[in-house]
């Protein structure tokens, strides 16, 4: 619909004016829901006029004065091919009427107007409008549900969780059998950020992030963009050589400061091939992010080497006594965590790590698992940056490992007060509570996710396990329920019920509200009185 009122535009075009008036005053436009926004007596000025009152339905004299029917009709249609142009020709005109349904025209009638049957014209053209706007609401429909499910995919393989849609593999399977490269996008000192902006000034931050990305990404070969964790965002690009990796990092960095004054980091993987690849890509990624804590803000980096690799030409990275660490998170086992962070101290000791070395691996380690506790939802009561300063200025390496065990025991006793179940519901009535108080507005998945600090796939996860709901059945619930309430408690006219419940379209209102009572609006309000 191009009103706001829900109502199609009719352009009435004939050099006679009294057959203008005729038209006017016999068809029951008010009745077909349709508006009469503008009129011409010749060619020239209906195209000028079309052009800025934008009709869905034309009527049109085919021979005029300068510019004849057919040729306003084939400069319309070079603008809009959507819009439906219904001729009114003369008995001696019928080779030119046939000429204009060859070149597109929706239909043509003879003079003199028989206002009947031009009714019933109108009422198919303008149930061909509504097939036309059924066709593009299910291909916008198709479009974001494939990319939802794509992103969705994505998601669930990094986070190498078994999935539903992991049956859809094939969709991507030639996309990433080649190498690719996968870029992770941090804003930095996002934990202070997130304090700092309110929910709104959030999301626009984060929307306004993402356009950046993804218009980038549209002229640098990208092959997919999507966000992943707050404050985070994943591209897949084909590989990309090491030598060039700083180059484009370094272009998304500019690019997203030059447009939001904002600071972030770029990790890069190296090449993978698969999509089974994915979640190491995204480990590699991020485990090269956590040199920002070295390098500071706004830098690109890549991995120096393999996970278990030597550090410093001494000792290979522990990597066993990280991964028992996250269980230990996980399952909030403070005790476990805290003999592993002793295992930690005895590995680097036997190993002889210099002090550089010994720091270097105390924060990576640090960061692993502040980012776990950050995905579990536990509640802050200290910044990490506050734990690698204490860890820099420790002068030994007992003194670090007395450090981590306090921040990280202090957190893990706090996390166990409170059970996992009740953070769980919390989350999901914050969400809740937020989609009931902004029914009315455009509200995406993304949105809401953004708002419980949870990636779209985890979040879904958690609603439907929690309500019983999907997210978009818990939307349309909560929007149809309120319209009943406006509908039984007011006197506002249905089309303007629809907007007011987040609705553009009252066709669209009306049939998502039968689909859930069995009612049109009306039945519904005529049968409540």
């Amino acid at each position: 619909m191009g009103e706001p009122n829900g109502k199609y535009r009719v352009m009435l075009v004939d050099d006679e004016p009294i057959i203008l008036r005729s038209l006017r005053a016999a068809i029951p436009w008010e009745e077909l829901d349709l508006e009469v926004a503008g009129e011409a007596r010749n060619g020239d000025e209906a195209l000028q006029v079309a052009r800025a009152m934008s009709p869905h339905i034309i009527i049109s004299d085919i021979r005029m004065p300068g510019k004849d029917g057919i040729t306003l009709m084939k400069e319309l249609m070079a603008d809009d091919r959507r819009r439906l142009i219904i001729f009114i020709s003369g008995y001696g005109e019928f080779e030119y009427a046939r000429e204009a349904l060859r070149e597109g025209a929706f239909d043509y009638l003879l003079k003199p107007i028989d206002h009947d049957e031009l009714t019933e014209t109108i009422m198919k053209a303008v149930k061909t409008l509504d097939q036309q706007a059924q066709d593009d609401k299910m291909h916008h429909s198709i479009k974001v549900l494939s990319l939802l499910a794509r992103e969705r995919m994505f998601t669930e393989f990094i986070e190498g969780s078994g999935s539903p849609l992991q049956h859809m593999q094939w969709l991507e399977s030639s996309e990433l059998a080649n190498a690719y490269t996968m870029a992770v996008v941090q804003l930095d000192h996002y934990l202070k950020l997130n304090e700092q902006w309110t929910m709104d000034e959030k999301r626009l931050w984060l929307f306004a992030v993402r356009n950046i990305v993804e218009e980038w990404s549209l002229v640098h070969d990208v092959l997919t963009v999507f966000p992943f964790r707050s404050g985070e965002w994943v591209l897949l690009f084909p590989d990309i050589p090491a030598e060039r990796q700083e180059e484009v990092g370094q272009q998304l960095v500019q690019v997203i400061r030059q447009h939001t004054k904002l600071s972030c980091s770029v990790g890069f993987s190296p090449a993978m091939k698969g999509i089974d690849r994915l979640g190491t890509a995204y480990e590699q990624a991020v485990r090269a992010l956590y040199r920002r804590f070295y390098s500071g803000e706004g830098g690109v980096f890549t991995v120096l080497a393999e996970p278990d690799a030597q550090l410093g030409g001494e000792a290979r990275y522990p990597k066993h006594l990280e991964e028992q660490m996250v269980e230990s998170v996980r399952t909030l086992q403070k005790e476990r965590l805290l003999a592993l962070f002793d295992e930690t101290r005895a590995y680097i000791e036997q190993s002889a790590y210099s002090k550089e070395s010994a720091e270097r691996l105390l924060v990576e380690m640090s960061v692993v698992l502040y980012r776990q506790f950050e995905f579990m939802q536990v509640p802050f009561e200290w910044s990490l940056e506050g734990l690698l300063q204490d860890l820099h200025a420790s002068g030994t390496l007992a003194a670090s490992i007395e450090v981590i065990k306090d921040k990280f025991g202090s957190w893990m006793s706090a996390s166990r007060a409170g059970q996992p179940k009740d953070r769980v519901q919390f989350v999901i009535d914050k969400a809740k509570a937020y989609m009931e108080e902004h029914y009315y507005k455009d509200l995406s998945m993304e949105e809401v996710a953004e708002l419980a600090d949870l990636s779209i796939s985890h979040f879904c996860t958690l609603f439907k396990q929690t309500t019983g709901y999907t997210f978009l059945e818990y939307l349309t619930e909560c929007r149809i329920e309120k319209a009943k309430t406006i509908l039984l408690h007011s006197d506002v006219k249905v089309y303007q019920v629809a907007p007011m419940v987040g609705y553009q379209d009252p066709k669209y209102f009306t049939q998502v509200f039968k689909k859930i009572t069995g009612k049109t609006p009306s039945e519904f309000r005529e049968e409540a009185v």
